[in-house]
């Protein structure tokens, strides 16, 4: 056991949950802050403060500690407005104007605080669409920027804000570029749920032989990293000595259509995909992983493994609306200002 103490910001999230989870095992003392406590499961946070982060005064109460030492070893700055495809293409403007001021005003305050430990959670958003034959690239290769919604535009300033206030007041900046995370405790339906989610709910909704809806032809290429995997490479990000972003995520791409196939197997079910018109964001992301690799962090749980976890938590929940004749497809951008 140590005697770090952290603060997670987003703990209310799916990853700052788990987060939350991970340093718990470790030892740490933590406080979680979020607009809202975690959905499905208590949290494990030591302290758990309702605080909105868009406002400079929640975000001093949550860096502060009424003791003699007064500091976070550790600050994990995991909030933002957020959500799939679906809500990045349709609430532009909230998510620019909340997590811009969230980001500005954690920053700002945690280098006043002196806070020497302070991790930033970024998107694989901030990248250009790629073609899926194209080469792999580098976290350098961000640049020229040419995000494809202006979710990755505000993570890429954000990151420089960051990065602007550990060259200017020593902090060790730590920013992680996450690719599509998934697992149980999270977001499943509403508008705001990933893909595996989503895909996972619809599947659970049909019967053996049904039919499911799928954004776009189904061929767009991403990775989808287990949320236990992605936060221990979180964690050793923060402890490292890697200063410039780095990409967190599993080297092995999937089509949109090739994940509906693997949940259909785990499911037992044989489903049919009918193509819809609707946002899917980049044809592909060819990215590589080296620099979180070097570390000696590789992700553990593949895509079928993962969705064997996933897809009975989902059902289980799809099963509990139907019973309680709930809309289980109803979408709810508006459900909260970030999660």
């Amino acid at each position: 056991m140590n005697n770090k103490r952290a603060l997670v910001c987003g703990a209310g999230g799916f990853i700052g949950h788990h987060l939350v989870n991970l340093l718990k095992s470790k030892g740490y003392w933590v406080r979680g802050v979020d607009i809202k406590y975690p959905e499905f499961c208590q949290t494990e946070a030591d302290e758990f403060l309702l605080l909105d982060l868009k406002n400079v005064i929640s975000c001093k109460i949550a860096l502060t500690l009424n003791d003699s030492k007064n500091e976070f070893d550790e600050v994990y700055q995991l909030a933002a407005d957020m959500g799939g495809m679906g809500y990045i293409h349709t609430a532009e403007c909230d998510i620019l104007h909340n997590s811009t001021l969230i980001n500005i005003n954690m920053i700002n305050e945690a280098a006043i605080k002196k806070i020497k430990n302070y991790f930033f959670a970024s998107s694989a958003c901030v990248y250009r669409s790629m073609e899926t034959d194209e080469s792999f690239v580098g976290e350098e290769l961000a640049y020229p920027a040419m995000p494809d919604n202006e979710y990755g535009w505000e993570k890429l300033y954000a990151e420089r804000v960051a990065l602007a206030y550990g060259r200017n007041y020593g902090m060790n900046i730590r920013i992680a570029r996450f690719q599509n995370c998934y697992g149980p405790f999270g977001t499943w339906k509403g508008g705001k749920e990933k893909a595996p989610a989503a895909l996972c709910r619809k599947v659970a909704s049909v019967p053996d032989n049904g039919v499911i809806d799928v954004w776009g032809d189904g061929t767009a290429m991403r990775s989808y990293t287990y949320v236990s995997d992605l936060v221990v490479g979180i964690h050793m990000l923060m402890l490292s000595n890697l200063q410039e972003p780095v990409n967190i995520g599993i080297d092995q791409f999937v089509s949109v259509n090739e994940l509906v196939e693997t949940i259909a197997k785990v499911a037992n079910k044989k489903i049919n995909i009918k193509h819809v018109e609707g946002p899917v964001g980049v044809i592909s992301r060819n990215h590589k992983f080296e620099k979180i690799n070097s570390l000696g962090w590789k992700a553990t749980v593949d895509l079928e493994i993962g969705i064997k976890i996933l897809y009975p938590w989902i059902k289980e929940q799809v099963e509990m609306c139907l019973k309680s004749n709930r809309d289980i497809e109803k979408v709810n951008f508006k459900s909260s200002p970030y999660a």
